[in-house]
């Protein structure tokens, strides 16, 4: 009973000093896909950013839309997932960034607290069906090995993506299997080489 008793203890005081930390010091986003820190910011749709590598060399920060070094507008802010592949954004994402608050204004990691799902201010639009970048979708084209391509370089184009080869499309010619990852929606990818 004891041991019970001073474990407890020790859990209270542990969250009693953490509580302390927070308290005393701002938390600090992190906005990653990428890892570049800035003051805690509330995002919204319409929202834009651009690089921020101070801390990162993939990292963002918030910028209003008409500063030049702006690079993205965000198109959805979702709740932030452990699970990078829980994430599921609209169609024409070029690029998802993790914002993550940190204890004690530590931009290396962190609890992920939002998801920016954000398309390029450019014309350069990797994330758009068959462009070869952002998420799968249907309408891109893999490789083999199950690897995002430019449709225009070959592969086999996105019909369907599914639970189980079983629920394939008739018309998909040799559907990819892949291994479970916790929060994916899929784990087969039905394509058609025609």
């Amino acid at each position: 009973m004891t041991v019970l008793q001073d474990c407890a203890k020790g859990v209270l005081m542990l969250a009693l000093v953490l509580g302390a930390t927070t308290a005393c010091r701002p938390f600090a986003d992190s906005d990653s896909g990428s890892n570049g820190s800035q003051g805690a910011r509330d995002w919204k749709v319409g929202d834009c950013a651009g690089p921020d590598t101070s801390e990162s060399k993939d990292g963002f920060q918030g910028l209003d839309c008409d500063d030049p070094k702006a690079t993205i507008k965000a198109l959805e802010v979702k709740d932030g997932e452990i699970f990078a592949g829980a994430v599921e954004c609209p169609a024409g994402t070029d690029e998802i960034i993790s914002v993550k608050v940190s204890f004690g204004g530590s931009s290396g990691g962190g609890i992920p607290s939002k998801t920016i799902c954000g398309r390029n201010l450019s014309g350069d639009h990797p994330g758009d069906a068959g462009a070869g970048g952002g998420q799968l979708v249907v309408g891109d084209c893999v490789s083999d090995e199950a690897e995002e391509v430019a449709c225009a370089s070959g592969g086999s184009k996105v019909i369907a993506l599914t639970k189980t080869a079983d629920e394939c499309p008739a018309e998909a010619d040799a559907p990819i299997e892949l291994f479970p990852s916790p929060g994916r929606p899929y784990d087969a990818i039905c394509v058609s080489s025609t």
